[in-house]
């Protein structure tokens, strides 16, 4: 059946609609603080009038370096009423490292705390030059020189409602929403632009995919300052009129604790989330059944997994998705009614709208079930790197497809299951092998939680595989019984010659786990 053609919309009209829409329902509760969708607006006016009267325009960075608070979203939309333009940073930053995303940005505004985890943020910016930065200003705690969140908003109290409106009834779909800092995996980090109409779009599909609702609870672990947290967190929200439930840090009573007290519904987040709520000695004494909706990703997906989070958590739907920062953090999407080896074995299809396919190392298209890097184009890759067309030029094509980096193979239907990144390949004995694939298939094996694989050097086979291993809580595992299980269980060339055996992975805060420091650790074991 055809549909009705999309309406692109800007972030202030969805705060907008909300209100409109939901009214009095809760938009936000962060411990005893809650607002409705229509304070919800309210306060974005109020914050929108602060940084009109401190300065801000059409197009200015401001930067926002604090945990999940609900002053992070007030300050957020708030600017983004006026076209200030969003760059979050990582709360794990050091403060070299956020001082050169604050510069190579021109952020004018930094919005942060001194009281999480026992970090001053402001204190770490001491002794960098910083001459765009204009404020400070302090969502929580005090630093010298820094205004206090109230005080900035104070400062707004002379400009006019009307005022606001005007300027956010001029910001168009096309407009600059935000931009966000990757990793810096492969060198220094690249901002990534996109604009208020193609996340909005983005994610009015997802949720919609997903099955997210106007009355779910939604426990948003994952960062605000990460897309998964962000886009796929407040904003959905927002879009499809839920309530938001913060967490600050995570705390596993903590959150069981806050399922139970807030009938929390729906819970993303890395596949490390579900397996720590299935391990938990105490998960009996809490009441989870109000649990409906879970959407995972980053890492391997055991069908074991799928099935546990169904039969024991209660989830009626488990999907997986894909994407990445340079695609406003979607490509594909599972579907619900999707079976547990489909959405265990691959990140689903392509989103609505979004075409994707796999290619070789010519840009050729290679056959059904054959790995290739995967590409995709559509109205959710990024309008290009910040102030960087050479780098934007190597990852967009004139046809406009975006090189995701990724290898991947498609099925019929499709689907595309992620084999791994390009730079994670490693070659064994002239086979190319895939941390990933050999990941999915050690999560097989009974007493296995959780496993990440790295290429090692080997004089005869020039690399061979290395397995990290969290064994499952009670179970009983030697490196001789992985390898011996591997040897039946997969081609020689993936058997990991050497296992070690860790309590956790180190992880960035999407959840991926961080694979230069297992190489350190493991050249650490060789030293």
């Amino acid at each position: 059946m055809p549909t009705e053609p999309y309406t692109a919309c800007t972030l202030p009209q969805v705060i907008q609609h909300g209100a409109e829409c939901f009214g009095e329902r809760i938009a936000i509760s962060d411990g005893e603080f809650e607002l409705s969708y229509k304070e919800l607006d309210l306060a974005r006016i109020e914050s929108a009038k602060a940084f009109s009267a401190a300065g801000l325009k059409k197009g200015d960075r401001f930067a926002i370096w604090a945990p999940n608070i609900y002053q992070w979203i007030i300050a957020a939309i708030g600017a983004q009423s006026l076209g200030g333009v969003l760059v979050p940073l990582n709360t794990r930053l050091k403060g070299a490292e956020a001082a050169y995303i604050l510069s190579t940005s021109g952020a004018k505004f930094l919005f942060t705390v001194s009281d999480f985890l026992d970090v001053s943020y402001p204190e770490l910016l001491l002794g960098h030059e910083l001459p765009e930065l204009e404020k400070i200003i302090m969502l929580s705690g005090k630093a010298e020189g820094a205004a206090s969140w109230q005080d900035f908003l104070a400062c707004g109290a002379s400009v006019e409602s009307d005022t606001i409106n005007e300027i956010s009834a001029s910001i168009t779909p096309d407009d600059t929403l935000d931009i966000l800092f990757t990793s810096g995996t492969t060198g220094k980090p690249k901002g990534v632009i996109t604009s208020h109409g193609q996340n909005i779009r983005v994610f009015d599909v997802w949720s919609s995919t997903v099955g997210l609702r106007s009355d779910d609870n939604y426990l948003i672990i994952n960062p605000f300052f990460h897309s998964f947290g962000y886009k796929a967190g407040w904003l959905a929200v927002f879009i499809r009129g839920a309530r938001l439930v913060p967490v600050k840090s995570f705390d596993l009573d903590t959150v069981m604790a806050l399922i139970e007290r807030e009938r929390i519904s729906m819970i993303p987040g890395p596949p490390t989330i579900y397996q720590s709520l299935l391990a938990h000695p105490d998960r009996e004494k809490y009441d989870l059944s109000s649990l409906r909706l879970a959407v995972t990703g980053a890492a391997p997906v055991p069908v074991k997994l799928v099935e546990d989070m169904r039969e024991q958590l209660g989830f009626e739907v488990v999907v997986t998705a894909y994407g990445l920062t340079e695609t406003c953090g979607v490509v594909s999407i599972c579907r619900p009614d999707d079976s547990a080896e489909r959405i265990s074995l691959s990140s689903g299809l392509a989103m609505e709208g979004v075409e994707m396919k796999c290619v070789d190392a010519r840009g050729e298209e290679v056959a059904i079930g054959l790995e290739g890097e995967i590409w995709c184009r559509g109205y959710n890759v990024m309008r290009g790197y910040f102030n960087n067309p050479e780098e934007t030029s190597n990852t967009i094509t004139a046809e406009g497809w975006l090189k995701t980096g990724d290898v991947g193979v498609m099925d019929a239907d499709g689907y595309v299951r992620i084999t791994d990144r390009i730079k994670d390949m490693f070659i064994v004995g002239g086979f190319n092998c895939y941390p990933a694939e050999i990941e999915n298939s050690l999560c097989s094996m009974p007493g296995v939680a959780r496993a990440a694989v790295i290429g090692v050097p080997d004089e005869r086979m020039g690399e061979v595989a290395k397995a990290f291993v969290v064994a499952a809580h009670g179970a009983q595992l030697s490196e001789a019984s992985v390898i011996a299980w591997s040897r039946t269980n997969m081609a020689n060339y993936k058997v990991p010659r050497s296992v070690s055996f860790v309590e956790d992975f180190p992880m960035n805060a999407g959840g991926k786990v961080l694979k230069g420091e297992l190489r350190a650790l493991a050249a650490g074991d060789k030293a």
